[in-house]
This record gives structure tokens, sequence and C-alpha cells, in this order.
């Protein structure tokens, strides 16, 4: 509120010198504008190499803003520096910003925020045009020896009200219009008590000297020099149109109000100045609360009063009001704070608002304090209100605020997701904001970083959920060194410690969560294996529930007669002796009859195999009374490579008559060269039936056959065998492997490696995809892609979904995907290996737009054999778009078809470099 007294309204000698002052303080001012103007011209010119253009500034309200990204600042020393109108340089210290009106932050990214006052100190003030000029300093090191410069010039426009009061976070500002209004009766009449309390001050206050009085309560004032008011941390500052008093929260004079339970830090002074004919007071008033933040569940809650008593100071009424809220200093519309889930409850008291924890505006950070992983959310809102009263007009009142919530606790998850037949610890450890790195693993109380326990064959991978956040997976096998194992009743158990070291970015926090992770790995038991009747039945034990049983690679099950279930982890199983279930054993002891039993999870994983010996069935030699022998040998379990066919006798010509999942001989006494002698009473004949190695010649097996004939009467006797050698099996398994790699160029030799991965690509970059058939060199093998897709996250079957390969072919909308001929070169052995495709980013559309963000790879994978497709149901169904002798057409249907899939790692499709840039640091190497 301002009031004048005036001594005498006629134009007198020492008002026309005042308007000779005024006029040459006019001229002065111009002059200074345009010593200004080129102090700045020539440091551009200066300082040109510099850029600053990573340096965003911006107009907010009565602000400018300097935004600094963390990638230009992080770990380096900055300083901040004003240049005034007569280009002098003046470094802004705490001190200096509370004072002139000046606030810098620093976010947990890193990031820097300045924000100076329109009517800071050395702010260039041209008509309703403020002009801030700013000289940052970057270096790295503390002393700023190699400190680089560089400069920000910034204008805004801007129209203040009557009245304007900011609580900014380090100080308060109220700034008054400042204009001398035509005298009416009574202009002192029902003025509140403080113009009489000022008044004497001002009277007797010095001549020609701008004063301020301080009103501690209604009876005490303190009166000082605008000089000693500025030395002791307040700005004042005056110009032609507006006077303001600026003064930190701690002020010396300033005093706490409680308000609706709201604490304000209050302000109230009548600044003064006295000339001979006049004396010129204005009122100035500011108060900002400083306890109005609770955190109340999961929401913060801010409580923003009106009808602050110190700011109605001679006001009767309040006519009307307006509420803005916003984020950052930017306005949000009535749809946005809905979208983001705020809620603002207006009142004529209070405006309350209230902010969940975590919602769209805000950020989350992670942090350790005593050693434990948490979080905070920190947010940076506004409130202004303008109301209308019948002493000050319109009052603009602007409380910024910079909230984070207390520190909450989030102890990691351990999770043991092992699948037992993969004999691989599988653990997962989160979740985390993605701030947090694992960087070392201790096991078996060995610290190693990423790269060496990767070297030694653990696995280590991130996840990222839909929400952002992040999970950590690592893979030890049972059979490392450092896994201890323990033998017990039920099998074996295994136990991993393990701690993981994780980093916080980009401060460096550090801390640790330890596990024990331990698994059994059950030993299914068998009993001993009986006949009953034609049955052969065993019982297995240590079963888990959802494992299944195989007899021969046929699963046995409760409705085939083949399993009956003695409880959740006792089957018997009954297979009858005459079915080629069962399998003959050779062994130094002579034959057994086996029943081969693979026990084998849900998903299809062997868990354990299993091969019980049952007495032997009835002899397989049949002997007729017209000489005449008849054999059958049966496949044995332990020769799994055993070809019947080339199964002989004694003379090597004679081969099985019959071959029908056992090969039978039929042959006279007098051939195949079968020997007769006599034994007493009895004529002997014998035979021998062998298989060698086809590559060495070496007899594997051999089966003595004889028969016994007495002079009235034919015998069948039992068959033993003489020096048989014992027979030997070795069995090996190689899984056929896939990899799909992203190539860096269309020439197909460089490719991303695990570590670069997410890869980031922008949407006018081509995609160079390659997949290989991994450790095979058998040029017969050739691999087909019957389809490939994309998606938006690792899972294969989610949605949406776009495709690139349909049926072999190359996917024609939007954009056409291009099939690359394969070489032989050093790289490539074995063309047949591999297939090669490019693919347009323009393909992926969401909704009208080109998509940009996560994205995955995965292709349906098809292994044939190209020197006999035909005969491979499956192979008869590639596609049409593939050279044209594999074009078989599709007659045959297959229900064996076990195509194989593989899956890229993470890309990120991005619109522009400018989103790279962001994202760069927020996932630092």
């Amino acid at each position: 509120m301002e009031r004048y007294f005036i001594g005498c309204h006629a134009k007198s000698f020492s008002d026309l010198l005042m308007e000779r002052h005024c006029q040459r303080y006019a001229v002065q001012r111009l002059l200074n504008r345009l010593a200004f103007l080129m102090s700045i011209l020539a440091t551009e010119v200066c300082t040109q190499s510099t850029s600053s253009d990573f340096i965003v500034s911006s107009c907010r309200r009565s602000l400018v803003q300097l935004d600094l990204p963390a990638q230009n600042v992080f770990k380096k020393y900055v300083r901040f520096s004003a240049i005034d109108p007569a280009g002098m340089t003046h470094e802004i210290t705490d001190a200096v910003a509370t004072k002139c009106g000046y606030t810098t932050s620093y976010d947990d990214w890193g990031n820097i925020n300045f924000r100076t006052s329109f009517y800071s100190c050395y702010v260039q003030i041209n008509d309703t045009y403020y002009t801030v000029s700013m000289k940052m300093e970057i270096a790295s090191r503390r002393d700023m020896v190699d400190a680089v410069s560089y400069m920000k010039v910034v204008s805004c426009p801007y129209v203040w009200n009557p009245r304007e009061i900011i609580c900014e976070t380090n100080y308060m500002e109220v700034s008054v219009r400042r204009k001398i209004p035509v005298i009416s009766e009574g202009v002192f009449r029902n003025e509140p008590e403080d113009w009489s309390t000022a008044f004497p001050q001002a009277v007797s206050g010095l001549m020609s000297v701008w004063q301020v009085v301080f009103h501690l309560s209604s009876t005490l004032k303190s009166t000082m020099l605008i000089d000693a008011a500025q030395d002791i941390g307040y700005g004042i500052n005056t110009t032609e149109s507006r006077v303001l008093l600026r003064a930190p929260y701690n002020a010396s004079q300033a005093v706490p109000q409680r308000i609706n339970g709201v604490t304000f830090s209050t302000v109230r002074a009548t600044l003064f100045y006295k000339q001979r004919w006049f004396i010129y007071l204005v009122d100035n008033a500011v108060a900002c609360p400083v306890d109005d933040v609770k955190f109340i569940g999961g929401s913060i809650v801010w409580s923003v009063q009106k009808n602050i008593a110190p700011l109605l100071t001679g006001s009767k009424t309040i006519q009307n009001s307006l509420v803005q809220f916003g984020v950052d200093l930017l306005n949000l519309t009535d749809a946005e704070i809905l979208s983001r889930q705020y809620e603002i409850m207006d009142s004529n008291t209070a405006t309350n608002i209230r902010i969940p924890v975590g919602a769209v505006g805000g950020y989350y950070k992670s942090h350790v304090i005593n050693s434990q992983y948490g979080i905070t959310y920190n947010i940076r809102p506004f409130l202004e209100n303008l109301w209308l009263d019948d002493s000050w007009g319109i009052t603009k009142y602007t409380i910024i605020k910079d909230i984070t919530t207390p520190f909450v606790p989030h102890p990691p998850v351990v999770s043991n997701i092992t699948i037992l037949t993969t004999l691989t610890f599988n653990i997962t450890v989160g979740t985390f904001l993605p701030d947090v790195l694992l960087v070392n693993l201790t096991i078996g109380g060995v610290t190693m970083p990423l790269p060496e326990a990767v070297n030694l064959g653990y696995v280590i991978e991130n996840k990222t959920l839909p929400n952002g956040n992040v999970t950590f997976i690592v893979k030890v096998p049972f059979g490392d060194d450092h896994v201890t194992k323990e033998t017990v009743p039920d099998g074996i158990l295994f136990i991993l410690n393990v701690t993981f070291g994780f980093l916080i970015i980009p401060y460096g926090e550090t801390f640790t969560t330890p596990a024990t992770i331990d698994c059994l790995l059950r030993q299914p038991t068998v009993g001993p294996c009986g006949q009953k009747g034609g049955l052969l039945t065993t019982t297995l034990g240590n079963l888990d529930p959802s494992w299944l049983i195989y007899i021969n690679d046929v699963q046995a099950t409760l409705s085939s007669g083949l399993l009956s279930n003695v409880n959740t982890t006792h089957a018997s199983v009954e297979v009858p002796a005459a079915s080629n279930l069962v399998m003959d054993e050779v062994t130094s002891a002579g034959f057994a009859v086996t029943i081969p039993i693979s026990i084998r999870d849900r998903n299809g994983n062997e868990v354990s195999s299993i091969v019980i010996s049952c007495d032997p069935q009835s002899n397989p030699v049949v002997c007729l009374s017209d000489g005449t022998m008849e054999v059958s040998v049966k496949k044995l379990w332990n020769m799994p490579d055993m070809d019947l066919s080339r199964l002989v006798l004694r003379d090597t010509s004679c081969r099985p008559l019959v071959l029908d999942g056992m090969a039978k001989f039929v042959f006279t006494v007098k051939d195949c060269r079968t020997t007769r002698r006599f034994e007493g009473n009895l004529m002997i004949y014998e035979n021998d039936v062998t298989y060698s190695s086809i590559s060495t010649g070496k007899i594997l097996f051999t089966l003595n056959v004889t028969c016994n004939y007495t002079t009235n009467s034919t015998l069948v006797v039992d068959y033993s065998y003489d020096n048989n050698p014992t027979p030997s099996a070795q069995t090996g398994i190689a899984p056929l492997d896939l990899v799909l790699r992203l190539s860096k160029s269309d020439g197909y030799n460089v490719f991303y490696e695990d570590a670069e991965y997410p890869v980031i690509k922008y949407l006018r970059e081509p995609l160079y995809f390659e997949v290989e058939l991994l450790h095979s060199s058998d040029p017969r093998l050739e691999l087909f892609l019957d389809s490939c897709w994309a998606t938006t996250s690792p899972d294969m079957r989610s949605l949406p979904t776009w495709p690139i390969i349909d049926n072999s072919c190359e996917h024609h909308e939007p954009y056409l995907t291009i099939f690359h001929p394969v070489r032989t070169n050093a790289r490539v052995q074995f063309p047949s290996h591999l297939k090669r495709f490019e693919v347009k980013t323009f393909t992926f559309m969401d909704g009208g737009a080109a998509y940009s963000g996560e994205i995955y790879f995965h292709c349906d994978v098809i292994i044939c054999d190209s020197s006999n497709l035909a005969s491979d149901p499956v192979c008869t169904q590639i596609g049409s778009c593939i050279p044209a002798r594999q074009r078989l057409g599709r007659s045959v249907d297959s229900d064996s078809d076990q195509h194989r899939q593989v899956s890229s790692g993470e890309l990120f499709l991005l619109a522009s470099k400018m989103r790279a840039d962001t994202k760069q640091f927020q996932n630092p190497q």
C-alpha cells in the first residue's frame, strides 16, 4: 500500500531542479544501456567458440530459468555470475542469491536449475522487458583454473499486477506499484495503525535518503537506512514504477506467525523517502509458509492458506480470487491435473492439494542410508493465488515448493526360480529403480566384477519391467566350485551363498544384498522288478507330483494301463513282457530284460534316466523237428544306434529273414556254418549271432544259439554264449543352438555385443539382422525362417506385434522386408546355416504414427536336411518365397513340427537424436 505526504502542491524551484535532475538521469541511463549492449556484444564475440546451446533458457512468470543438463555439469564445479548494465561481473554466492533474487537447485540426477527474479540486482529493465545476462563457468577442478565460460542473455516481457509476492525456496519477495495519486479529501481517514507509528519516524528521518521502518510488533519498530538493511541481507530496490523488498526466511526482523495451523515467516516494513517538500511512504509486507507440507500415507498434502492477515492490512473485503496450479512453474490444465490424479480442493480459507507419491510430474530416486537401500520422490509444484481487495487492488501471490518425500526403505527381494533339470541356480533380485546397477558378485567368499563372473560361466541379465523398474537375474551352475554340495537322504542339496553388490548412479552410492539359496535335487528310487502274469512290474519312489514318466519314449499314464498311483510320491509301473517297450540288455553275466524309464518335468526336460533290469524272457531260440532253427533278436537298449539288418550268423551271408521291431533268423542245421557235436545221447547243433562295428569290424555282441536233439525226441534247451565280449555304447547330445544378431552395417562384418544392448536406433535407420545355426559342421543342414515379428517386450507372445517375415516371405506393408544373400568367407563356412534380412524402422506404426520406444525381434526357425527335404514333413511346408528347389508344396501335414525360436536383445527406437542425448545420462555406461 502506498501513502504520501506532500507539503506543497504548486511547482516550485526545487521541483524544476528535480525535473532537470530526472532528465540528466534519463540521459545517463540511455548511455548506460548502450554501454551494456556493447559489453554484451563484445563478450559474445570473445566467447563465440564456446557454444551455450546446451543451456536451456525460459521465461516463467516473473522469473528467468536456466536449465543445465547433468551430462554437461555432473561431477564438475559450476560458478554463476551476473553481468550488470555497466558490463561488470558479480559472482552469485549464497548470500548474494538470497539478497538479490537468485535460486540454484540441483536434482538427484545432477541437473542444475538456476532462476533469477526480474527484479534481481543486476537485471536490465527496458519498459516492460527484462533482460538477464548471466555468465556460467564450468570446471573440473575446485580452483576453477580450467574453467570454460558460457554466456546467456535472456529477455522476457512481463506485465505486473499492483502487488506481487513470491515465496521462492530460498527467499521472500514483494514488489508494489510506485504511483503518486491525486490527493483527495480524507486521505488519512481510516488508515491502519502502522501509519501513525511510521510517520513520526519519517518526520524525524534524514533528508533525501531512503529509510525503512520494520514493524516487529504493534508497538515495537526498528528504523534503519536502506544501506544498513541491505548490509544485513535485505534486498530493497526502486524503479520508476515499482518498489521491491526481498528478505531471507530467517531474517532478523522476520516474525513467525501461526495462521490456521501453518507457520508463516512474516516481514512488514514501511519504506519512506523524505525531501524538503514531501515524504513518500510505501508499505511492504510479505508472508511465506514454512511448514505447509505433510506426508500422509502415500500422498503429499500441501495446505496453502488464504486471508493471510499481514498481507491484508488496511483491506476490508476480498472481492474474488483465482487459483492456478502447476509443476516447474508451468501451468497445468484441469485435464492434466485429473490425468495425473492430483486433487485440488479450493475454499474461501485455503487451497488443499494432494499429490500421489510417484505421480507424473515428479521422479523417484534411489538412495542408501545406513547401508540400507531405499527411495525418495521429488516434485516441484507451485500455487498462484490472485485476489482483488479494496486496498491493494490485484495481488498475485506465488508459492514455489521443492518437495522431497522422506526416505522409505525398500529392501530387495531375492527369489529362487531355479528349474532343477537345468542343474543351474536361477536367481532374481529386485526390484530397483533404473538408477541401480549390479556391479559385482561375492560367491564362496570371492568377490568378482561382472565381467569376471561372466568369464567363469555365470549368466547375468537385467530385465526391465513395464513400469521402468529393473530386476537382475543371475544363473550359476550347480557344478561351480563355489557351490556347496551335501548328500541328504532324499538326494543332493546344492547351496549357493551369494552377495550382490550394487551401485547407484550418478553419485556412486553402494550397497549389498546377501542371500543363501539351496536346491534339493531329488533322486528317484526304484523297487525290484517282478513278473505278474505277463506283466513286468516295478515301483518308483521319491517322485515330484509334477513329474511325467516315459517308458521307451512313450508316456505312461493311468488311462494307458502302464501306470498306477500308489500315493503322491510313489507310482507303480506295469509293462507287458512281450511289449516293444521292453528291451534286451547284454552284460557280462548274460542277457537281461530291461525297462528304460525316463522321468521328465512339465517342460519336457529330463530329470532322471533309469534302466530297470527284470528276469529274462523265454528262450529266443525255437528248434523244430525238421532241423530248422528260428532265432529272434531284439534291439539292445545299451546299443541305441544298433542296426538289426547288420546282424549275421557264422556265415555272414546268412542275414535276418524278417525285420519287424526285431531280427528273425530261419535256417536249417545244415546251413550257415552250423556245427554239430555229441554229448552222451544228445546231438547238439550250434551257431552264433554276431553284431560288429561298421568302422572297425570289431565284434560288439555275440549270441550263441543251440538246439539239442535225441534219438527219439526233440528238446528245446536254454541258450548260452561263450567268450562273449561285453558290448559298450557311448552316446552324446549336441543341441542345435541359434542366435539372432544385429549387424552394424549391411556388410554383416561387425555385430553389436551383449554389453552394447540396449541398442539405440532412429526411425530412419534400417536394421540388419542375421540368424545363424551355431556349433554345427554338417553341410547338409539348412536354416529357414518360417516367420519373424517384433514386439514391445521380451515376451514373444505379447501385444502389439508387427510381422516382418510371413511364411518365409518378405512382409510387404508398409515397407518391404529385404533378404540379403549369404556367401562363404573367412567367418562363414556354411552359408546354408545363416539367413540375413533388412527391416525398415518405419514398419512399426502405432496409432498412425511411427512407434518409438523399446522393441524386440523374434524368429521362428526350421532346420532341415537340404539333401532330402521331402523326407521331413516339416520342411515340405516351407513357404514359396525361397529358391525353387525348396518349393515342395504343402501336401504333408505333420504333428511333429518342432520349430525353434530365437529372439534379439533390446533395441530402443527414437524419433530424433535429442532423446538419445537425454537417455545417454540416464543410462550411463
